[in-house]
């Protein structure tokens, strides 16, 4: 890491840390303090601190959101455009067609990688870590990522800080900075004070190597995950409020996980469950990467039932800058309702 300029302020050490890249050397080393909290750079800051909506068609702000006594962030790691035939090839091309304004301008979809912090008191969780290095396969769209370590610099939120990491799934766009290597190029937990955590059922098939649609590295994941992992079951709970809901079918053991706030709240976080917006309405509508069609569909029956329950939130790491909301039901069904969410920073990877 690089050192920081002396007497900063702590607005000008946010825009610094955001601009500055982060080696893995040095992630693995010193941090920056573990309990600060985030003001706005320079240039995302005055009324665009307020809590707002962004756009569904664009890349994803760097957002928090507090419900009760937890606060949530999205803390980005990638760009990602998906090709809406190559990844989801059940949605029929007219409703693009009708609805163009849910493209980029370069007819994809918008969706970032992260992950999203959990902080409650003193502790706290990450479910999930990005994209990193890794990129999606060209038939399913465009990507760039490694930014979240980066990131978590500019909240000032120290790697050593997270105490739980937990994955949804093991697709390489969750996965990405999971692990770093060494001055000795071996791989090490690039959260070094953190227990990682997934499903029992997601770990068995990937690690007998019977999955291989969207499989982060064996080497650079698999293996040192092994070395650390602590596995769980449907129903259990697995950090201070956090129960773990087996939603599988995009992947065998895909979480979601329930997050449980003062006032009787709740937040979903669903992972790939759903990858649009317009799947909450047409659930239907399966993605190409999901490996058992019939599991998904009856896993978003499930969420949607849970969605719509009162004093429920939801965060979706994939839908533009529109990741925090609520499901809502019509006369048209279900559709998925995006909340205000304070901008703490902007998208952190600079356009292509």
């Amino acid at each position: 890491m690089t050192d920081r300029p002396p007497k900063l302020s702590r607005r000008g050490a946010l825009r610094a840390a955001l601009a500055t890249s982060v080696s893995a050397t040095g992630v693995l080393g010193a941090a920056a303090p573990a309990d600060s909290r985030a003001a706005a750079p320079h240039g995302f800051g005055g009324a665009h601190r307020a809590p707002r909506i962004g756009a569904l068609n664009a890349q994803s702000a760097v957002r928090t959101l507090t419900v009760g006594d937890v606060r949530l962030t999205y803390v980005v790691d990638a760009t990602m455009e998906l090709d809406p035939v190559g990844f989801l090839p059940a949605v029929p091309t007219g409703y693009w067609r009708e609805h163009p304004e849910q493209l980029t301008a370069s007819g994809r979809i918008a969706a970032s990688a992260g992950g999203v912090l959990v902080e409650r008191g003193r502790r706290r969780l990450l479910i999930d870590v990005g994209l990193g290095s890794n990129v999606l396969a060209p038939s399913l769209g465009i990507s760039h990522g490694g930014a979240l370590l980066r990131t978590l610099r500019a909240l000032q939120v120290s790697a050593r800080s997270i105490d739980t990491v937990a994955f949804t799934h093991l697709h390489t766009d969750h996965t990405g900075l999971g692990f770093l290597r060494d001055d000795h190029q071996v791989p090490q937990p690039a959260f070094p004070c953190a227990d990682y955590l997934v499903a029992d059922r997601e770990w068995e098939p990937f690690w007998r190597r019977q999955v291989t649609v969207g499989a982060p590295s064996w080497d650079d994941f698999m293996v040192p995950l092994s070395r650390v992992v602590r596995r769980f079951g449907d129903g259990d709970e697995i950090w201070p409020g956090v129960t773990a809901l087996i939603t599988p079918g995009h992947s065998p053991g895909h979480t979601t996980y329930v997050i449980s706030a003062t006032g009787g709240r709740r937040v979903l976080v669903f992972g790939d469950a759903f990858h649009t917006p317009a799947q909450i309405t047409r659930p239907d509508w399966p993605s190409g990467p999901d490996v058992d069609v019939d599991a998904v569909l009856k896993a978003r029956h499930t969420l949607l039932d849970r969605l719509t329950a009162p004093r429920t939130h939801a965060f979706a790491f994939h839908f533009g800058d529109q990741v925090f909301g609520r499901v809502v039901r019509d006369a048209n069904g279900a559709r998925w309702h995006p909340v205000p969410a304070r901008p703490l920073l902007p998208h952190p990877i600079p356009p292509a």
